[in-house]
């Protein structure tokens, strides 16, 4: 029997009136236990740096920077007693960085949430840093201007190649006589007489045929491989562009070639036996267009496309590749060193 229960009524009323105020008092405790050193603003809450409230808009959180900024920009701050100049300045950048935090909208919802989740520290560290780090323009536009400009590179390149092969062939004597034969048939080199003024001198009639023949050996003369003629189409701006056409052109090209001579089994063309004859010497397009004409119809008449015949082919060149650097009398003199001369007998002089 409970001899005081006034006593125990009191005791209980005194517990709930302990725990009532520690649960106010936790909750009224400030947000600085979500602060970071390093985030932000430190230890200090940006709202109260700029002296507003979490509700503040845009305009108020800029008229608050204003009127701080003012107050305490180093080149208008009176220091009141020596020594203040500093703490004013640090005051200042802590300004600073509170406007930078609270006028972007991603920004202040980062620091919203950290102060909201004190207790999630590496997702606070990853927020901050990840938008800190971030390119401030859009990888997408540097993708697309660093492509430009491999572009670009790519066919001032390929024309300055273009231009040293014709230059080349301008000189060889073959095209040259070709050339001139051609521009004599067209009428281009027919000399007429000139007199009074309108008489030009020997050196620009040299210049001018001269320019005449390296037009018809740029329009005439295919030139292939890495010397060819430069097209836009192949700069990677374009193949980039042209990806998904080519893709698919390469899985029609696949399908029509598995019906056609895997299941149909059709008789291969001239041109899908020049592509077998490709694919096995391992042969890039460029490189195979650069071959002779008479050398391609050799492969054809040796029925290179299949694949024994090729086997066969490629032995026959290795034993005369063989037998050429055998009787070659750079590789005699180069075993000959190699045998009495070679690394092997090299030797360090004592001194």
């Amino acid at each position: 029997m409970d001899l005081f229960p006034e006593r125990n009524r009191g005791g209980v009323g005194a517990c709930l009136w302990r725990l009532t105020v520690l649960l106010l008092s936790v909750s009224s405790l400030p947000t600085a236990t979500a602060l970071l050193e390093g985030l932000y603003c430190g230890t200090e809450v940006c709202y109260d740096v700029l002296g507003v409230t979490r509700e503040a808009s845009k305009a108020e959180i800029a008229r608050a920077y204003r009127q701080l900024a003012r107050r305490y920009h180093p080149d208008r701050y009176r220091p009141e007693e020596p020594g203040e100049e500093e703490p004013a300045h640090n005051k200042f950048l802590l300004i600073a960085t509170a406007y930078e935090t609270l006028k972007d909208e991603d920004t202040r919802r980062d620091y919203d949430y950290m102060l909201d989740h004190p207790e999630e520290y590496y997702q606070h560290y990853y927020a901050y840093y990840r938008r800190r780090l971030a390119p401030k323009v859009d990888v997408r536009i540097v993708i697309l201007v660093t492509i430009c400009a491999i572009s670009a590179v790519q066919y001032v390149s390929w024309c300055s190649s273009y231009n040293k092969a014709i230059n080349y062939l301008v000189t060889v004597p073959k095209y040259r006589i070709q050339a001139t034969e051609i521009a004599k048939q067209q009428g281009l080199l027919n000399r007429t007489k000139e007199k009074g003024k309108n008489r030009r001198s020997k050196e620009e009639i040299r210049e001018q045929e001269e320019e005449v023949i390296r037009d018809i050996i740029k329009n005439k003369i295919d030139i292939k491989g890495g010397y060819q003629k430069p097209s836009l189409s192949d700069i990677l701006l374009c193949q980039i562009v042209l990806f998904p056409y080519y893709l698919s052109s390469y899985v029609a090209w696949c399908v029509c070639w598995m019906y056609r001579f895997t299941i149909c089994r059709e008789d291969y063309g001239e041109e899908e036996k020049l592509y077998l004859i490709r694919r096995y010497m391992k042969m890039s397009q460029a490189q195979f267009d650069s071959l002779e004409e008479n050398t391609k119809q050799t492969f054809l008449e040796k029925q290179l496309w299949i694949k024994e015949n090729y086997e066969a082919y490629r032995k026959e060149r290795e034993e005369e590749m063989k037998a050429k650097l055998a009787t070659d009398p750079k590789m005699k003199r180069y075993r000959r060193w190699m045998k009495n001369e070679g690394p092997g007998r090299l030797t360090f002089i004592d001194e």
